[in-house]
């Protein structure tokens, strides 16, 4: 484990940075803007590259040493960072460059985080699996609790320029702790005689599809996968709208946005803390479902809210089962693909998950400001609607949040009445 809490540390350190960017960014779009739609398009642009790069990464981080392609993957990132940094300083920073370069940290940074995630089994013992994982989400919730109110404390005095300067710092922090340290490469997989025999396309071919192809002839693995689907394309259709939805609803008030986060931090470091005492259910996916229904109930509490009062705690309790249902799910998948076969099965997961959130947040934008907002302002509905939502602007959005969040409950239900769910079991099937 030491090795692997110390790539961990640099990790920690590095999304530190990254969330601080993030949000002095978030402001800094929505004081230009004041659209949903323009903040939505950010997330849109990250996950989108995404798609086509998982259908190689798992390729890639299979034929490259990990260690190089995590540090490669925080060098992007920091460069990516320097060109906003030198636009802003010469006063031309606009919105189309935030697209640009989340487009190039999302496609980078996945093959960085597949990279990461599979390096995992070959540092950490598999009784460990479930601490370890919980330890990756002590990196998002910690970085949640310190990057807004390290970021709201200095914006006002070093401003955005001061804070992208704080990131690339950083990076070097994270690459530091990658250099000296070891990762071990899994086995070779040896590949079957028909496949040897096999054109270069031909291989390239069953290589990239290996991960799909792996899934679909693992029925408990489809069935997950499915599961996990569903629910993550409501939450990133929720996620996509909830900063435009504080900062409508509470007058633009940063300070409001950063205690949100806070809690955020807090409930999550509160799970992991829990879970890495607990060591999580022996089943793991009662783990995995009861994270997916606590946390759609506290959501559909956060949407009806429309002061801090309500805000705060349903935000602690949402962020208090991510932990337990990623790590999870992780652990899940972990334990039912063998090491030498995860790189191309992970990155087959992330390829379905990236295209859902890609969906869920290209359909935010669109369907909180041309839809809900006029709908819920509208003289036929403001009279039923106005006195659990209000009128005002953010009313829409977050009746739509409700949406969403009632949905995490429906697929937790329907995981459960999913009996052959409960079935999952090691499945170390050769290449199809």
């Amino acid at each position: 484990m030491r090795t692997f809490t110390i790539i961990w540390l640099g990790q920690l350190v590095s999304n530190i940075g990254s969330y601080m960017t993030g949000f002095a960014l978030t402001i800094w779009a929505w004081q230009l803007t004041e659209s949903t739609t323009a903040l939505v398009l950010v997330d849109f642009f990250y996950d989108f590259p995404q798609i086509p790069v998982a259908l190689v990464a798992g390729i890639i981080v299979d034929r490259f040493n990990r260690k190089y392609l995590m540090m490669y993957g925080d060098a992007i990132a920091a460069f990516s960072t320097l060109i906003l940094l030198v636009l802003l300083f010469s006063h031309q920073l606009l919105l189309w460059h935030l697209y640009l370069a989340s487009a190039v940290m999302g496609g980078f940074g996945q093959i960085q985080g597949l990279a990461y995630s599979t390096s995992i089994t070959t540092l950490v013992p598999a009784q460990h699996y479930t601490r370890a994982n919980s330890m990756n989400s002590m990196i998002h919730y910690g970085s949640i609790i310190i990057a807004p109110a390290v970021a709201g404390l200095l914006y006002p005095i070093i401003g955005l320029k001061g804070i992208l300067g704080i990131d690339l710092v950083t990076f070097g922090v994270a690459i530091l702790t990658l250099l000296p340290s070891h990762i071990p490469q899994p086995p070779p997989e040896i590949k079957s005689e028909s496949w040897q025999q096999a054109g270069k396309f031909s291989r390239w071919r069953q290589e990239a599809t290996f991960g799909l192809r792996y899934i679909w002839k693992s029925p408990h693995l489809l069935r997950l996968l499915m599961i996990t689907a569903l629910f993550w394309f409501f939450h990133d259709l929720g996620s996509a709208i909830d900063d435009p939805m504080i900062l409508a609803r509470s007058g633009g008030n940063t300070q409001t946005l950063g205690l949100i986060g806070a809690a955020a931090g807090i409930g999550g470091i509160t799970g992991a803390i829990l879970l890495t005492v607990w060591g999580g259910p022996k089943k793991r996916i009662h783990g995995l479902l009861m994270g997916f229904m606590g946390a759609g109930i506290a959501k559909t509490l956060f949407g009806f809210g429309q002061n801090l009062k309500v805000w705060m705690p349903a935000q602690f309790c949402s962020s208090l089962n991510f932990p337990l249902l990623d790590s999870s799910e992780t652990a899940l998948w972990m334990e039912n693909v063998a090491p030498e076969l995860q790189c191309r099965v992970f990155a087959a997961n992330s390829l379905v998950l990236q295209g859902v959130s890609t969906l869920a947040t290209l359909l935010a934008g669109p369907l909180a400001e041309g839809i809900f907002e006029p709908f819920v302002r509208s003289s036929r509905v403001a009279g039923l609607m106005g006195p659990i939502f209000g009128t005002q602007s953010g009313a829409g959005t977050a009746l739509l949040y409700v949406l969403t969040s009632l949905g995490l409950i429906t697929v937790s239900i329907g995981g459960y009445c999913c009996s052959p769910l409960f079935g999952v079991k090691n499945s170390q099937t050769k290449e199809p």
